[in-house]
């Protein structure tokens, strides 16, 4: 199953094509990377550290240019218009929101207080301001309990929620997910990727994940591009990835023959358009 294939279902709602990214003018991070978003779904951008995971998400957000990046070929289009001119806080205000690695909570104010930064870009009034409380409160009920606590003092996975809860302020309609396992223990990982179905099958939010947690992600998402080296090596229905043996292999370390490269597993080699 193609990208095209899995957009003939339905539109899509975020589409990269063909995009390329330097760093300090030299240094070519991103290849041609080239993926779609279906409206309401959630798609997994799944690779080892290092892949060009992040930068993805950082070109689809215009983060780069704060860390001396650029988007130097290709394009981004969100809801059918181009934005990858625009700057972040015009992408928000067009309900795209993401949420980077490390969850980056501002460690001296409360959870409640986090969360009421995510609403900046939105007029809202003091019962509205409430309202959207609640609901983060509504699918994070441990922050409710933990609100008036500093966020710096609180464990990795209420940070991990406060930084999700403070996305969900700016009513997002998409949201750019970036490795949510990172640190945390199996179960508060489930917990959170639970909470990730739910916005998205509650509040037609659609989601594009990075993470490095394989099989966690595919068991979640609707669909999913595998990067290496800044390309993209392999795309496909979650479920498909997730039984298809070569993933697991690479994926799980399950080869004897040290394999170092996702390019060397033979069912493979055909598909060689990355190096076109």
């Amino acid at each position: 199953m193609t990208a095209q294939t899995a957009t003939q279902t339905a539109p899509a709602y975020l589409s990269v094509n063909n995009v390329e990214v330097i760093y300090d003018h030299v240094i070519l991070v991103l290849k041609g990377v080239s993926l779609d978003v279906p409206e309401g779904k959630i798609v997994a951008l799944l690779g080892a550290n290092g892949a060009g995971k992040s930068t993805t998400l950082k070109s689809i957000s215009t983060l780069l240019k704060g860390e001396r990046g650029e988007v130097t070929k290709g394009s981004i289009a969100f809801r059918g218009e181009r934005v990858d001119q625009l700057t972040p806080n015009e992408l928000v205000k067009k309900g795209m929101v993401q949420v980077m690695e490390g969850r980056h909570c501002f460690g001296h104010l409360t959870v409640e207080e986090n969360l009421l930064t995510g609403a900046y870009t939105r007029s809202l009034s003091r019962g509205e301001l409430k309202e959207s409380l609640e609901r983060v409160y509504h699918y994070f009920p441990r922050l409710k309990t933990r609100r008036t606590s500093q966020s710096g003092y609180t464990s990795g996975g209420e940070q991990q929620m406060t930084a999700i809860g403070r996305a969900l302020m700016a009513k997002p309609t998409m949201i750019l997910l970036d490795e949510p396992s990172m640190g945390l223990a199996p179960q508060i990982v489930e917990e959170i990727f639970e909470i990730v179905r739910d916005l998205n099958q509650r509040e037609k939010v659609s989601f594009l994940l990075a993470e490095q947690n394989t099989m966690v992600a595919l068991r979640y998402a609707d669909f999913g591009y595998i990067l290496e080296n800044g390309r993209v090596v392999m795309e496909g229905d979650a479920k498909e990835l997730a039984s298809n043996e070569d993933v697991k292999e690479f994926y799980l370390g399950l080869s004897s023959g040290g394999r170092k490269s996702f390019r060397d597993v033979k069912h493979y080699r055909r598909r060689k358009r990355w190096l076109a």
